[in-house]
């Protein structure tokens, strides 16, 4: 028996009474048409059960795909738990789905970023690189198809836009508030230097060959304020492994006063990590993270934390993105301040 034949573009042109190009403005260029017209064809469409215009056909003839990649640094499973990039991701999808664009997913690897054949085959116009390290495979993979880029954080990269943080002026905020309050003695909670997994004290040589310009940054920006201070470098920026590394840092003699953290999932690591030792935050460590995640409003204690401003860094990289497809030329980057939001989880010396 045969099967029914699918109802096509041509099928609803020849019911409504109206040309192939009419119903094709209905889904494609709504301005195009009267309301009730396209009222009229959309109510046909939904009778016969056309579902619209096939979007890869769609994408053959025009050779465009009305798709933004966003290219990961890490799994999916990491990236998604870490509340900032979800914070950001939001932003970015928001922005693009407001222009009829989607998003393709490409997750990273060991490498740091996804493969480069997943980025040779993605469906996507433009790409956002988010938090890759300076020497991502991928990278070359998104040059190699001409295909205009748009980097949040890092790496950065010429003739490239990006928007960022000031990451430095950021950590220094951190560091100087804990100075001001007598605080002379820290640990450095960081997340990872490189994508191969490492945790563990961090050396001179392993710091200046690290790839991350973010992590490079913050922990400059403390060190310049601080002084040579111990850091212990987390293969993940979560809370188990800020709790492991703070732990370490809180083991030593004289113990430090204050953990200087490169981001809220760390520092709340850190928040329990005071309490398996039996001491007290901010009474025996004070406690500072990075990025004022909705979370850090709430913890026990409430967290001071250095604010970066998640959903305008991925509403700003999609418009980015959306003007790169329009034929924009690249801009310079795009730097969003920062601020310090002091709460219980640090205190002045007595």
């Amino acid at each position: 028996m045969d099967r029914p034949r699918k109802p096509t573009l041509d099928t609803v042109a020849s019911a409504v009474g109206v040309s192939r190009a009419t119903v094709s403005n209905a889904y494609n260029r709504p301005d195009q048409l009267s309301a009730a017209l396209r009222e009229r064809i959309l109510a046909a469409a939904a009778s016969l059960g056309y579902g619209g215009p096939d979007p890869v056909a769609r994408s053959l003839a025009t050779r465009h795909s009305a798709a933004v990649g966003f290219m990961l640094g890490q799994q999916l499973s990491t990236s998604f738990s870490d509340p900032a990039l979800s914070i950001v991701l939001d932003g970015l999808a928001s922005t693009v789905d407001g222009h009829d664009h989607c998003l393709v997913l490409m997750p990273g690897n060991d490498r740091g970023g996804p493969r480069p054949e997943t980025v040779a085959r993605a469906q996507a116009d433009v790409v956002v690189a988010y938090s890759l390290p300076d020497d991502a495979p991928a990278l070359a993979a998104v040059r190699a198809r001409g295909l205009p880029m748009v980097v949040i954080d890092q790496p950065v990269l010429p003739d490239t836009a990006r928007v960022e943080v000031d990451d430095l002026g950021g950590a220094r905020l951190a560091a100087e508030a804990l100075r001001d309050l007598g605080h002379r003695r820290f640990g450095v909670l960081t997340f990872a230097l490189r994508p191969d997994g490492h945790s563990g004290p961090v050396s001179a040589e392993r710091l200046a060959a690290a790839p991350f310009r973010v992590t490079r940054d913050r922990l400059h920006g403390y060190l310049e304020v601080a002084g040579p201070q111990p850091i212990w470098e987390c293969a993940r920026s979560s809370r188990e492994p800020g709790r492991e590394g703070a732990r370490e840092l809180l083991s030593a003699s004289p113990r430090p006063t204050a953990l200087l953290c490169a981001s809220d999932e760390l520092a709340f690591g850190a928040l329990q990590a005071v309490r398996d030792l039996g001491l007290r935050v901010p009474d025996d460590v004070s406690v500072v993270g990075f990025d004022d995640v909705p979370a850090a409003a709430h913890a026990d204690p409430p967290l001071t934390t250095v604010r970066q401003p998640l959903t305008e860094k991925g509403r700003r990289a999609g418009e980015l993105a959306l003007r790169l497809l329009d034929g924009a030329r690249p801009s310079g980057p795009t730097r969003l301040p920062v601020s310090l939001v002091a709460r219980e989880s640090t205190t002045a010396l007595t």
